[in-house]
Order: C-alpha cells, then sequence, then structure tokens
C-alpha cells in the first residue's frame, strides 16, 4: 500500500479495473473521525440553535382554518397562538409571509392586510387584494372599522406572551384565496413561511396537515368537528363577529426563536450590589458589543430632543454607557432577616427610540421556590420540569407599570422581592445570593463574571496590608514574652 505523505493522511488503495488495478484516494480512520465530528456538531447545533432550557416546548403555532369554498378558491382563517411562556410580539408587531405554490391571489382580508398588492394587471374586472407570490401580511390598527374586524385582530401585531397573558397571546385575521382549487384534493399548502416578531429570531416549519380543530356550540354543551376529505361537511363551527361557521381543512405552522438568530449580541446586561459591601458589580464592559459608541449620545447632550424626534423608527438611539446595552437590570440584595431576605429589582431603559409595552422578566435562582411576596411587580413560577422550581418570571402590574417608557427620568421600573430563608441552603457566601441566569423579553442577559461579584467582608478576599499591620505588633509581643 502506497501512503501519500502529504499532512491531508490521504493515501491510495488499489481496486478492481477492467484494464487492470487502479489507484483511488481513501481517507484515513483519524481524518474520517474528524469529518464525522464536525458532521454530529452541525446537526447537534442545529436542532439545538432554538432551544430554550427555561421554556422548552415554547412556540408559534400558525393554524389555517378553511371554513368554506368559494367559486374558484377558498376562506380560511389563520390563528396565531403564542404558546412561549415569556416572549411576546412587542410593538410594532408580527409580520407574515409565505409562498404560494401555485397561481393563487388573495382577493379580501378582514383582520389583516398586505404590504403590497403586486400586479394584478390581468384581472380587469375584480381586482385581488394581492397577486404577489410571496406576500406579506400585518395586522390591522386597533379602532379600524368594524366590519373589517374579526375575533382577536387589530391589535397593531402585538402579542402577549402565553405565561402573562394567555388572552392576549392569539392573533387571527381571514383570508380569502383565489386560483387554488375549491376541494381537499386540489388545495395545496403554501410554503416557504417567514415569521417577524418583530425583528429576526423565528424560524418557521413546513406547513402540516392535522386533524380539523375542534371546537363548541354557541351554548358550549357540545363539540363538532369537520369530517376531512369530504366537501359536505358537518357542523364544525368557530365564532367570528358572533357568526358560527363551518371548518373543513386544517393545517399547522410551528415557528420555534432563536437569540443567536435574532442578534449577535446580548440586548441586555445584569448589575450586582448589596448591603454589606459598599462596591457594586456593574455589567461588564462592551456587554451588548460595542459597535454602536459612535452612535450613541451622551444624556447630558443638547442635541438629545433633536436627535429623539428626528427618526420614530425601531432604529436604536442609546444613551452612551459602558456596557451599551438598551436594558440593564439590577440586582441589589438589600435586607436580611432571621428568617427572610430582601432583594430589590430595578430595570432601567437606554433606548431613547423605545417604550416595551407588556415586558417580562425572568430569573433563574434557587430560593425561589420560597417566594413570600412581590410588592411591585407581578410574578409566576415558571416549572418547565416539575422536580425544580428555581425559576419565575416577574412583569409589570397592567396599568400601573407594564409600560418601561423610553430612555430618561422615568425610564425604570422597580420592586421589591422577599424570600423566606432555607436553613439549609441559605447563604450570603460565593455570590449565592445573585441569580444564575436573567432573561429580558425573552433574551438572555449578560452576566458579570463571578470573580467579580460582591463579597462578604470575612471571605477570602483578605487584604494583605491589614494582615501585615496585625501581624507586626504580634510578633513583638511574642519576643517580648521569651526575653
Amino acid at each position: 500500500m502506497e501512503f501519500n505523505n502529504s499532512a491531508n493522511l490521504v493515501h491510495k488503495a488499489p481496486i478492481a479495473a477492467k484494464d487492470g488495478w487502479q489507484w483511488q484516494d481513501c481517507y484515513s480512520f483519524r481524518e474520517l473521525k474528524h469529518i464525522f465530528s464536525v458532521v454530529i456538531f452541525f446537526i447537534m447545533v442545529s436542532h439545538a440553535i432554538a432551544y430554550d432550557p427555561l421554556d422548552p416546548t415554547g412556540n408559534i403555532t400558525i393554524k389555517w382554518d378553511v371554513v368554506s369554498w368559494t367559486p374558484d378558491g377558498y376562506v380560511a382563517v389563520v390563528t396565531m397562538n403564542n404558546f412561549q411562556m415569556y416572549r411576546h410580539i412587542m410593538t410594532p408587531g408580527w409580520t407574515l409571509s409565505w409562498s404560494w405554490p401555485k397561481k393563487e391571489v388573495i382577493w379580501s382580508m378582514v383582520g389583516a392586510q398586505t404590504t403590497e398588492q403586486g400586479d394584478c394587471s390581468k384581472f380587469k374586472g375584480n381586482i385581488p387584494h394581492c397577486c404577489k407570490k410571496t406576500p406579506t401580511v400585518v395586522d390591522l390598527l386597533p379602532g379600524v372599522p368594524y366590519n373589517q374586524q374579526i375575533a382577536n385582530c387589530c391589535k397593531a401585531g402585538v402579542v402577549a406572551a402565553w405565561g402573562q397573558d394567555p388572552a392576549g397571546s392569539v392573533s387571527s385575521f381571514q383570508v380569502s384565496v383565489g386560483q387554488a382549487g375549491t376541494s381537499n384534493k386540489t388545495v395545496k399548502l403554501p410554503k416557504n413561511f417567514t415569521l417577524l416578531g418583530p425583528g429576526p429570531g423565528y424560524t418557521c416549519g413546513p406547513a402540516k396537515i392535522v386533524p380539523s380543530t375542534i371546537y363548541l356550540t354557541p351554548d358550549h354543551r357540545r363539540k363538532t368537528q369537520a369530517m376531512r376529505g369530504s366537501k359536505a361537511m358537518g357542523s364544525l363551527k368557530f365564532k367570528r363577529n358572533n357568526i358560527y361557521m363551518t371548518g373543513y381543512m386544517t393545517w399547522n405552522v410551528t415557528c420555534t426563536y432563536s437569540q443567536f438568530l435574532a442578534s449577535k449580541n446580548p440586548t441586555c446586561c445584569v448589575s450586582f450590589s448589596t448591603f454589606y459591601n459598599d462596591t457594586m458589580t456593574p455589567c461588564p464592559s462592551c456587554a451588548c458589543g460595542c459597535r454602536n459608541k459612535n452612535m450613541c449620545i451622551p444624556s447630558d447632550s443638547k442635541k438629545l430632543k433633536e436627535l429623539k424626534n428626528k427618526q420614530r423608527d425601531n432604529t436604536p438611539l442609546l444613551q452612551c454607557t459602558h456596557h451599551m446595552c438598551p436594558i440593564r437590570v439590577h440586582w441589589h440584595v438589600k435586607l436580611n432577616y432571621k428568617d427572610y431576605w430582601r432583594v430589590k429589582i430595578a430595570i432601567t431603559n437606554f433606548n431613547y427610540r423605545m417604550n416595551y409595552t407588556q415586558w417580562t422578566l425572568v430569573a433563574q435562582h434557587p430560593n425561589l421556590n420560597n417566594v413570600t411576596q412581590v410588592f411591585s411587580f407581578d410574578y409566576k413560577p415558571l416549572v418547565p420540569y416539575e422536580s425544580i422550581n428555581d425559576t419565575g418570571m416577574f412583569y409589570g402590574m397592567k396599568f400601573y407599570n407594564d409600560l418601561l417608557v423610553e430612555a430618561g427620568e422615568h425610564g425604570n421600573v422597580q420592586s421589591e422581592v422577599l424570600l423566606q430563608k432555607n436553613k439549609e441552603t441559605f447563604t450570603f457566601k460565593q455570590g449565592w445570593a445573585f441569580p444564575r441566569k436573567v432573561y429580558f423579553n425573552g433574551d438572555e442577559c449578560r452576566l458579570p463574571p463571578p470573580d467579580t461579584y460582591p463579597f462578604l467582608p470575612n471571605s477570602a478576599h483578605a487584604n494583605p496590608f491589614a494582615f501585615r499591620a496585625m501581624a507586626f505588633p504580634l510578633l513583638l509581643m511574642i519576643l517580648c514574652t521569651i526575653w
């Protein structure tokens, strides 16, 4: 066997051929092992990139219910359910797009609209609402005429987190599709779904036909269900403007969120302080990236008012800080009682162009299994795993502090938490009193390095100069005793 001396570890192996023996390149075991490891790594990353250990089943499910047939297509109600415990869709709201498999058009919509009509020049009489191959749909604003509304629509695309407000975690619209087929066998499912909520981060899977949705009759005493595959359907009904209609076909699209896809850098950071140490542990420098250093503005700048009003969109205008994060969460260990201890939590907004509506804060700490009282926030334990109760969600009280306004004098919210001690585990040593993870609006925040946490005065961080000052008199006293 002849070996190749190059570094790529490829060797020649003989194989039989019609005209004799030929030599074929073969990879060594070491290189095959390396290639196999790389492939396995990418497979694992592709599956884990959208996995959230604190909300393992969280997703947004988009459900299409075909409720009636038209001469050239169907009418469907599209319902977006946010099953994420603490991640919501805030202003300016969701944007949903997909690709038609054939030459479908949208004749009309209720509760939403497409951002572009497209080229509808081939239609002479009745002009469709949208003729684009890939339509982009947005929610309508509140206050639209009643005949343009459907249940759970018209909230400017804002969808609450399921753990915070289950009733507000739904958004719906109705669409009339033409040139699409008029039976379950001829209708083709849309593909290439894309969801912005409001920015990137969501990845949507393919549409899958599922068992037809089950609904209740108006008196809530009988369940009805459609018979898929039959054009003459049963009495599956759902409510739109107090009218119950029958359903014919249902398919689901599941979208999952990944913070890595949403942003290369964190969007928030955490700082610590305590009553037993005067040193404050700030957010790490450039915790959210320093690429915006040239785009920030000092809080005392005379141009601040002019720049704030110049561009009112999603382009951030950050206050110049060493961490360059739009959000800072401060965790202060405030008081220590015999059986309890108290923590103060403050959230500060450093973005001059962003108001955070229906904000959420998630913290992971072993003592959250004994929360006695939360004073100015609403609180809900999160128990993704039944045997572990160390995670909780804080969010603002409705109409009181559920809006975190833009940076400035009022750009912060705060509360205090009273926790009961567990004498077997409670300690102030080695940073035990600080959270293990912190999420704001569903994105994990950057924590300081553990070696910078505030420490107890009698901990291992001793002062060498103080030790020498005490050692000298002690040594002198011993010498005097001997003499």
